[in-house]
């Protein structure tokens, strides 16, 4: 809730329903996933995101405001799962089917123990097919989570969950789901106002179930729409 660039974002409608509720829904329809949890923080503000849970039956653990690292450490050991997905509350278009790619892709690739989705939060220079910026998920394993928790003391390493994993390839291997053409410039993320505007007119054309490709096809198909948050997509360098 205490978003610095757009307060509140997870509880805005989109359609009638409330962004997180949204994206725990999309969830749901992932192939291969056994379940869905919400893990917000301990802090006052967070407790109508903890609420809202409990009126749906949104499975939802609390944990430290800042070392989010830790937070999903205490998920794990109260939940015990053997791979972890991680997925962000900017991203009420994330698309089951990308889900189930990626954690094919991981039980494909022999010894891989954390895998993510290439979008436009990896830059160019990278030569990777990227899926829209709004697209993330990562999967790692449990064990992973847990050596990461132990060992990781950077504070960037501690809110953001898992670069201690990225970071050291030499302890885990790792592989990338691309997309089967580049579309790392599109921007269906949320952490402005003009975002959240794109992805509410996506959510008003629209009906569930749908997929990235459905939502391209609208964008392309009324090209205002990108216009929208234009002044926030990453630029061509």
């Amino acid at each position: 809730m205490g978003s610095t660039r757009l307060p509140g974002k997870v509880l805005e409608p989109l359609a009638g329903r409330p962004s997180l509720l949204r994206i725990v829904e999309r969830l749901e329809r992932a192939r291969g996933l056994d379940g869905v949890a919400v893990l917000t923080s301990v802090a006052d503000g967070d407790d109508a995101i903890a609420e809202l849970c409990e009126r749906e039956g949104v499975t939802c653990l609390r944990g430290s405001e800042n070392d989010v690292l830790a937070r999903y450490q205490g998920a794990a050991e109260a939940l015990g799962p053997e791979f972890v997905v991680r997925v962000t509350a900017d991203c009420p278009l994330v698309d089951p089917q990308v889900i189930a790619d990626l954690l094919a892709l991981r039980a494909a690739a022999r010894g891989v123990v954390y895998a993510s989705v290439a979008t436009g939060a990896v830059g160019a220079e990278t030569g990777l097919r990227r899926f829209p910026d709004g697209l993330d998920a990562e999967v790692f394993t449990a064990a992973a989570l847990a050596q990461a928790d132990a060992d990781a003391h950077d504070p960037y390493e501690r809110e953001h969950v898992t670069p201690y994993i990225w970071r050291h390839p030499e302890l885990f291997a790792a592989a990338t789901l691309e997309c089967e053409r580049d579309l790392g410039r599109e921007r269906w993320t949320v952490d402005h106002a003009a975002d959240l505007e794109l992805v509410s007119a996506v959510y008003e054309r629209l009906r569930e179930p749908f997929g990235w490709r459905e939502v391209l096809e609208v964008i392309e198909r009324e090209p205002a729409l990108r216009d929208l948050n234009s002044a926030h997509r990453v630029q061509p360098s």
